[in-house]
Formats: structure tokens, C-alpha cells, sequence
């Protein structure tokens, strides 16, 4: 009996402690509009980076034919130290003018620390953008579209419900 006692308070314990971790972290759509670039579709990787300005996860990687991924230079780096499963966060290449609509998940513990979402872009026979675009994570402003700086027009993170 007190066997039986212990065993339901240690999955009770463990279940409590499963509910705390996903309770600490949230889902967010990140919308993409591309440029009316010419050329191939290009790939995309959204990552996140630390406070020090260091790579530390993959949120999302948007290209299929993974012999292109080192065309994505930085983190391909990272990825080369420390390969991550990325088979349940990949997705199409997107084209010139399309938009894409993908769903990553944030820990809420890096909101107001210094990180940041970057997305490094790559178009075939043409130039790499390591910072086509930076999310700052603040929670005062993360929703507000930034501007990006190459094949990314913009981009903007929502909260989903």
C-alpha cells in the first residue's frame, strides 16, 4: 500500500513538473513577406540568439533540400558544432513576393533579457544576408513589423492563443 501511495505521488510530482515547463513557454506565428526579389526561392533559417550574441536554438529553417543549408553560413556553423533534429521545424523555400506564415515556440523566460530572434537568408548565386532581419524579444514591442535588410521586406511575430 505504501508503495502504491509513493508511486501516485511521484507521478503526480512528475506530471505537475511536465504542466510547469510547457506552461513556461508560449507559441508564436511569425509572418514573412518577401521582396519582389528575381531569382530562386531562398532559404531561410530563424533562429535565436542570446544576449551575447551567440546562436542557441533553431526555431525554424524554411528550405527542404538540406545540400543547400550551408549556404545559410552562420548557422551552418552552429550546426556543424552541434546538429539539432529539425524535422518537425522545416518548410518550404519561399520566393520572391510570397509570404509565409510559420509557427515557432518561445521559451517566456528569454522576454526581456537581451535575446532575439535573427533570420539569416540565402538566394542561390546571390548574396547571403546573416541579419536579414532581428525580433528583438521585448515584451513591449515584439509585435511590431521589422524592416528587413534583404530578400525579407518584413516580418512580424504574433502571439497565438
Amino acid at each position: 500500500m505504501k508503495i502504491l501511495k509513493n508511486s501516485l505521488l511521484l507521478i503526480a510530482a512528475i506530471a505537475f513538473c511536465s504542466l510547469q515547463v510547457s506552461a513556461q513557454s508560449s507559441k508564436y506565428k511569425l509572418m514573412l513577406q518577401m521582396t519582389n526579389y528575381q531569382g530562386e526561392k531562398a532559404y531561410l533559417v530563424v533562429s535565436l540568439i542570446n544576449a551575447k550574441g551567440e546562436y542557441e536554438k533553431t526555431l525554424s529553417v524554411l528550405g527542404p533540400d538540406k545540400k543547400w543549408y550551408n549556404s545559410l553560413e552562420e548557422w551552418h556553423k552552429a550546426q556543424t558544432k552541434k546538429a539539432e533534429q529539425l524535422s518537425a521545424i522545416t518548410g518550404a523555400s519561399i520566393a520572391g513576393g510570397e509570404r509565409s506564415i510559420t509557427t515557432i515556440t518561445l521559451d517566456d523566460s528569454k522576454f526581456d533579457k537581451g535575446y532575439k530572434i535573427r533570420i539569416e537568408s540565402s538566394v542561390e548565386n546571390q548574396k547571403y544576408y546573416m541579419e536579414d532581419a532581428v525580433i528583438p524579444l521585448t515584451k513591449g514591442g515584439f509585435s511590431e513589423r521589422v524592416e528587413g535588410k534583404g530578400y525579407v521586406r518584413y516580418v512580424k511575430l504574433n502571439k497565438t492563443q
